[in-house]
């Protein structure tokens, strides 16, 4: 079986490459991202000027991942305060670039709304601008502390659930640090393990059509020194048949008031594999990608990709001959369903893991009272981190 091996003994931490930074240039203040569409090949930067600039890479999933869309959002709005573009025309088209991830607009009304409560107090758009710029820094440093506190928890939990250590963690699509200001949701929990040598085996769903785990999670994987092992997404089937997964990992892009998750396609039928196999499921995300708003799973709006990410692939090397830029892998015309999320009812869900602890069972109710004591009731999605509060399986202490 072809593997990746872990690093033995020491934290050996690779040199940090920000998914995104804010930066002063003589010409005005820019926003860089780490393209990751061109990962894991080239390690290229994407430098947006304006906030159509960014919502381009949005869309193209140059910046992606819940956490890192909502930073992303709200240095958008900053951004384009700051170089003097209409702040509201900015926001609205920012928050609809993808419109499955909660978190994007988030971001960006909690910029816009610091923009417009300095504009209210009597200041200047420049000092609106600045405004909008210390509510993105202020959610981008809340995200990396969050980021830390999923790890602990979720670490936790799984020493419960799986005394002993040697875990055999499934995930699927990428939750590491290029989504999020610290080193992720679900891969953070997983790389936390690695680190006090539990992490026996991570297995890393390719995750089709676009490939974000053969990409993406298995380059952070490569990076910390992970014992990783891909796999297509249609083998997980058979690992869960020889009893060679022990707890799925997965992150969330919105959980509705009653617990359905929204998560990149692939992750329902894991979720199934993982019930009928009794192992658990796990869903690690922030307290912002709960949405109080959204009641139930029927009602997440499931963002549906173009037909040519399925009927083509990138092939850098070989002729291009298809309308999306890649070589068909099918006949001409064949239509192609391409949603970018499946939703997971509450009842096929293990636990969900927030930084604020551990909710176990999942229940609306659990989440309603995780949401009042972090801060979040059902008119406000998102003003940001509150009281902490730890709930459900072993009550895991604070990192």
């Amino acid at each position: 079986m072809a593997d990746q091996y872990a690093q033995s003994g020491e934290d050996k931490r690779p040199a940090e490459i920000p998914a995104i930074r804010w930066e002063e240039l003589p010409e005005g203040p820019v926003l860089v991202l780490l393209d990751q569409t061109r990962l894991p090949t080239e390690e290229v930067e994407t430098v947006c000027t304006d906030a159509s600039a960014l919502v381009e890479a949005i869309r193209s999933l140059a910046v992606r991942g819940a956490p890192l869309l909502g930073i992303a959002g709200a240095y958008g709005v900053a951004l384009a305060a700051a170089r003097g573009f209409d702040v509201d025309e900015a926001a609205n088209a920012l928050a609809s670039a993808r419109p499955t991830a909660v978190n994007l607009s988030l971001g960006v009304r909690r910029a816009r709304a610091a923009y417009q409560a300095e504009l209210a107090g009597g200041g200047d758009p420049g000092r609106g601008a600045r405004a909008a710029l210390a509510a993105a820094r202020q959610l981008h440093r809340e995200d990396a502390e969050a980021s830390a506190r999923m790890a602990a928890h979720g670490l936790a939990l799984l020493d419960e659930l799986l005394p002993g250590g040697g875990h055999r963690i499934l995930t699927h699509c990428n939750t590491g640090a290029l989504v999020s200001g610290g080193e992720g949701t679900a891969f953070a929990v997983a790389l936390a393990a690695h680190r006090v040598g539990r992490l026996r085996r991570l297995w890393v769903d390719e995750t089709r059509p676009l490939l974000q785990g053969a990409r993406l999670t298995a380059y952070e994987a490569a990076r910390n020194g992970m014992a990783y092992t891909l796999l297509t997404d249609n083998a997980a089937g058979s690992l869960f048949a020889a009893g060679e997964v022990d707890a799925v990992l997965i992150g969330a892009d919105r959980i509705a008031g009653d617990g359905s998750v929204a998560n990149k396609v692939g992750s329902y039928p894991l979720a199934v594999l993982a019930r009928y196999h009794h192992v658990p499921f796990i869903v690690v995300a922030p307290v912002t990608t709960v949405d109080p708003k959204t009641p139930d799973g029927a009602s997440i709006e499931v963002e549906q990709r173009p037909g040519y990410e399925v009927t083509e692939t990138a092939a850098p090397q070989a002729p291009v001959t298809g309308a999306g830029g890649g070589v068909p892998v099918a006949p001409l015309g064949t239509q192609a369903y391409n949603p970018a999320f499946d939703v997971t009812p509450p009842e096929l869900v293990t636990a969900i893991v927030t930084e604020e602890g551990v909710i176990s069972p999942v229940t609306a109710d659990a989440l309603a009272e995780l949401c009042a004591k972090a801060g979040r009731g059902t008119t406000e999605a998102g003003a940001g981190v509150g009281a902490e509060a730890s709930f459900g399986v072993g009550e895991p202490e604070q990192s």
